[in-house]
């Protein structure tokens, strides 16, 4: 078996570390109202626009099916999300974002990129910056893999 050069280790380490810290900064400057993270995540999805079963979603979220319908009743209490009839089932329903939704979602992503592009200006030289997107240029080619 290789061995796995120390630097791997540290950079895997570091890059998990940073984009969770990241991340859960990102949530904090535009969190959706009173909204969970697991909310959050659920209207992310519906965002693509493919209207989604309720047992769908809870599939993609790996969450059980009662979790997701307690998930779904707290967005749509928010006037989020809407609920139609399958055409190809009458038994389900297809939940989508309302226009309330979709410009919610918007406006968060909105409010991330606004503070991560205010703190990139305000934090960095533009060096440092190029830096960062070859980095990330690097990066992307993991979810490539």
């Amino acid at each position: 078996m290789e061995t796995i050069p120390a630097s791997s280790v540290r950079a895997a380490k570091d890059i998990r570390s940073v984009f969770s810290r990241l991340r859960r900064r990102l949530r904090e400057v535009a969190a959706l109202g009173d909204l969970t993270p697991s909310q959050t995540s659920v209207l992310s999805r519906l965002e693509r626009g493919v209207p989604a079963s309720a047992s769908a979603l809870a599939t993609l979220e790996r969450v059980r099916p009662q979790s997701m319908a307690a998930t779904l009743a707290a967005i749509q209490e928010h006037g989020l999300i809407q609920r139609q009839p399958d055409p190809a089932d009458g038994r389900r329903q297809l939940i989508s974002l309302t226009e309330a939704g979709r410009e919610a979602i918007a406006g968060s992503r909105r409010q991330r990129e606004e503070w991560l592009a205010r703190s990139l200006t305000d934090h960095y030289t533009e060096a440092e910056r190029q830096t960062i997107i070859e980095a990330l240029g690097l990066l992307d080619r993991l979810v490539e893999l």
